[in-house]
């Protein structure tokens, strides 16, 4: 089974989003967690415009709290996805050698939207929160028909 971690900043939007996302489409044929490069302390649950909007859709927010990327994730996860290039520079520049080649932007997986980034949603308003979703569902879709085709990991 492949071990995917989708990473954001503080844990609390982009990622839970994605998570929320991914596992759902993914059911059992994938192990996935989130995590932030710089989680949210004390540890809190996703922002709830976040969770209201994945609800909307009829996504099921996790009941999680937020936590920080640790030098085990490196070593566990086949697939380390960044929300955003800031976020994958923070990943390359903690990398322990030989994992590097597990590090890649989310939306590199989503036809037409390689290279661009999950843009944070925090300091905006819901239909921000509707933006970020719809990329998270191009993400994901795209991570598992690359998955089902053979591709991936490393």
């Amino acid at each position: 089974m492949t071990r995917v971690l989708l990473i954001c900043m503080g844990n609390i939007c982009r990622s839970p989003m994605a998570l929320a996302v991914t596992r759902q489409l993914a059911g059992a044929r994938l192990e996935v967690d989130s995590a932030g490069t710089h989680a949210v302390r004390p540890p809190q649950g996703a922002d709830p415009r976040a969770a209201a909007v994945l609800a909307r859709r009829g996504y099921t927010p996790e009941k999680r709290r937020s936590r920080s990327v640790t030098a085990a994730d490196f070593e566990h996860f086949d697939l380390l996805l960044a929300m955003d290039g800031a976020n994958l520079e923070d990943l390359r520049a903690r990398c322990p050698p030989g994992q590097a080649g597990k590090l890649r932007l989310f939306l590199d997986f989503a036809p037409g939207l390689e290279g661009q980034d999950v843009p944070d949603p925090y300091y905006g308003d819901v239909p921000g929160f509707e933006h970020v979703l719809d990329l998270c569902e191009a993400g994901a879709r795209g991570l598992l028909a690359r998955l089902d085709h053979g591709g991936v990991p490393g």
